[in-house]
């Protein structure tokens, strides 16, 4: 059985739809999810502090992070949650791992991709395996990457609503990193 996390922070809960669409699409008798809502309680002079969720993190075959696109990068609270993971940095926990992201904004071009490109260097240091959408832009086919953004899922929202093909592009990038991290293992177990 594979274990897959999601840990994301959501205000307004876009990126939260967003991260229960992804859940719900691969929640399922041989995928195992973990979700966790980052909450200012766990943030402790500015440091994010939850033991077990880190130790169940470790045990993992996959993390999606996810975070709203705020000025260009994410939430405080998300790099928070990441500083909090260099306490194990330096043993590689979580070489091999699958990654992914999924962020939202209200801008068409918010900035988006930086919040997706931060998450893709926070799994790089961690020694983790990214993986983006392989759909091109507004793939018809699909019905995915309306952006047109191959990093991670994206959203735009203006007036709080998400948009379905948005709501798609994140269930899609979640079945896409169960079918990765079942390779991975199987190839492992080889």
């Amino acid at each position: 059985m594979l274990t897959i996390a999601f840990i994301y922070f959501s205000h307004t809960d876009i990126t939260g739809q967003l991260v229960k669409a992804a859940h719900n699409e691969i929640k399922s008798d041989d995928v195992k999810c973990i979700v966790h809502q980052i909450l200012g309680s766990e943030i402790i002079e500015g440091r994010f502090i939850n033991q077990p969720l880190m130790n169940s993190l470790h045990q993992c075959d996959a993390i999606i992070f996810a975070s709203p696109t705020y000025m260009g990068n994410v939430a405080a609270q998300f790099k928070a949650f990441a500083d909090a993971t260099s306490d194990f940095w330096s043993s590689q926990g979580w070489a091999d791992k699958v990654a992914a992201g999924i962020t939202s904004g209200t801008g068409l071009n918010g900035d988006q991709t930086s919040t997706l490109q931060y998450f893709s260097t926070l799994a790089s240091q961690h020694g983790m395996i990214w993986v983006g959408l392989d759909a091109p832009y507004n793939d018809l086919d699909k019905g995915v990457n309306r952006l047109g953004c191959q990093l991670g899922a994206t959203a735009c929202s203006p007036n709080g609503d998400v948009e379905p093909a948005d709501i798609d592009s994140a269930k899609y990038l979640a079945r896409r990193v169960v079918k990765i991290t079942k390779k991975l293992a199987k190839h492992k177990r080889e």
